[in-house]
């Protein structure tokens, strides 16, 4: 009888997850959910670097970073957390699958995880090229106060160059 009582009690046990602190990237809050959209535009290939960037700063905010960078690789099968591994990686597929337009949507659906839809998207789409460089140097250069205010002036200037010293940073 009392191997009978704890052979159901493991059985029951092992079917039970675990808490989760709330610091793990594993946590998931109860008001996430996969139809949340974490950034106001979808991106449709017109500004992948700000793009990227307001994914990164939300993915942060939800610590769920490890799951771009590695420190949250995916766990064989047999890992006591692989299901809630498995679980926070189709959460976070889910909400990049909302950040973008439907084209790019329908184009990257059925990749299986967070990482590879991520350097997907990345080798596609965050591209830096010569071109573009020259482009906004030359808008740069090309830029006057014209009728803006000063500070309309300095937002604009201020904006080209992050963006030129963000594309130079990664060529």
């Amino acid at each position: 009888m009392a191997i009978d009582d704890e052979i159901e009690h493991i059985d029951v046990d092992s079917n039970k997850e675990s808490t989760i602190d709330s610091s793990s990237p594993l946590y998931m809050h109860p008001s996430d959910n996969p139809g949340t959209m974490l950034v106001p535009v979808p991106f449709n290939r017109i500004g992948c670097r700000s793009w990227r960037r307001s994914v990164l700063r939300v993915l942060s905010v939800k610590n769920k970073l490890g799951f771009i960078n590695g420190d949250c690789k995916k766990p064989y099968l047999e890992f006591p957390k692989y299901r809630l591994w498995e679980r926070c990686d189709d959460m976070v597929t889910s909400w990049i699958l909302n950040f973008l337009g439907k084209e790019i949507t329908n184009s990257v659906e059925y990749v299986n995880d967070f990482v590879k839809l991520w350097k997907e998207l990345e080798d596609r789409y965050d591209q830096t090229n010569g071109a573009k460089l020259y482009q906004i140097q030359k808008e740069i250069n090309d830029l006057s106060q014209g009728a803006l205010d000063i500070t309309g002036y300095y937002t604009k200037m201020k904006k080209l160059w992050e963006e030129f010293n963000a594309l130079s940073a990664k060529t």
